[in-house]
């Protein structure tokens, strides 16, 4: 298949930048790009890959950086991989609303804007949906945390006005790739014969493969007629119990013992994560970037699987 054309000869500014999901654009797009990683902790430079330091709170100096970058894209948020403590939640509000306005503060000291600002968002501010998909057009947004995480993130988006910039949202779904997210949890269960379903496995996957994210990206960088929120999910979401047997299929395992909804509650207080993250029932379609378009690569999840494991140690998902 002939693969579309990706982004060359560009300064790309990549805001949070060090996770799992910019570790999978650095390795897209570093190196035919430079690209500059914004931030709190930054790494040494290496080939046309340069690290600066901000805090996502305030200016400081950093914002020079984005003079003159063809694109700027803000990963930047506290991980929601935690216990949904009050402590908690306000560090998840703070860290994307804060990052995201002062981007906006930046932007506008520019001489030489960034011609696009893709802001990162998440898939998850739809209601949980066992009845129906959703999309950008027919969408249910209710009210539970994580949707009001989603829903004041792009708010502050939103609000920004740029005379100069194009800005789009990214409703990104649970990301698949190499390079960590959620892969390595997964098939630890999955090798210790534990990889069944999670609940009662009705609820359903929304997933998209690391490359797809950097290809729509860069098709969307290509499109100066589109601006607005897009859904950054495969087309072909499947129920958990379903995601959970592909994925033992493709690593070669059999059996995968089930995982009740009150063991999911003890193990979550545990290892200090809710069960959200699991059994929310995220049915979601990519409706606006596929009329516009776009085609995945990854469109269905075995040969997703099959890619991400020929690139990870045997070890990853075998005993011995």
């Amino acid at each position: 298949m002939k693969e579309m054309n990706t982004l060359q000869h560009k300064k790309i500014v990549i805001a949070g930048g060090t996770g799992f999901i910019g570790q999978g654009l650095i390795d897209h797009f570093g190196k035919e790009n430079d690209l500059v990683i914004l931030t709190r902790h930054p790494k040494r430079n290496h080939g046309r890959v340069t690290y600066a330091c901000w805090d996502g709170r305030t200016l400081g100096g950093w914002e020079t950086l984005l003079e003159h970058a063809d694109l700027l894209i803000n990963l930047t948020g506290k991980s929601v991989n935690c216990r949904y403590t009050q402590k908690n939640k306000q560090e998840i509000f703070d860290s994307r609303t804060n990052a995201t306005t002062v981007l906006g503060e930046a932007i506008r000291t520019l001489a030489h804007p960034p011609g696009l600002w893709i802001n990162a968002a998440s898939a998850t501010i739809y209601r949980h949906a066992e009845d129906r998909p959703m999309d950008e057009f027919t969408g249910e947004i209710e009210n539970d945390f994580s949707v009001q995480v989603c829903k004041k993130w792009e708010q502050t988006f939103n609000d920004i006005t740029l005379p100069y910039t194009r800005k789009i949202i990214l409703r990104i779904a649970v990301t698949l790739g190499p390079q960590g997210g959620v892969m390595q949890p997964y098939l630890n269960l999955v090798k210790w014969g534990l990889g069944g379903q999670q609940g009662n496995g009705r609820q359903m996957f929304s997933w998209v493969h690391i490359t797809d994210v950097c290809r729509m990206i860069a098709w969307l960088y290509e499109q100066p007629q589109l601006a607005g929120a897009f859904n950054c999910s495969a087309p072909n979401p499947v129920p958990n119990k379903t995601f959970m047997h592909t994925l033992r299929k493709a690593g070669g395992h059999y059996i995968g013992l089930p995982a009740p909804a009150w063991m999911l509650a003890l193990g979550a207080r545990i290892i200090g994560t809710e069960t959200e993250l699991l059994l929310k029932s995220r049915w979601v379609l990519p409706t606006r970037i596929t009329q516009a378009g776009f085609t995945f690569r990854y469109p269905q999840l075995q040969p997703a699987f099959e890619n991400i494991l020929q690139q990870l140690p045997r070890k990853a998902f075998h005993l011995f």
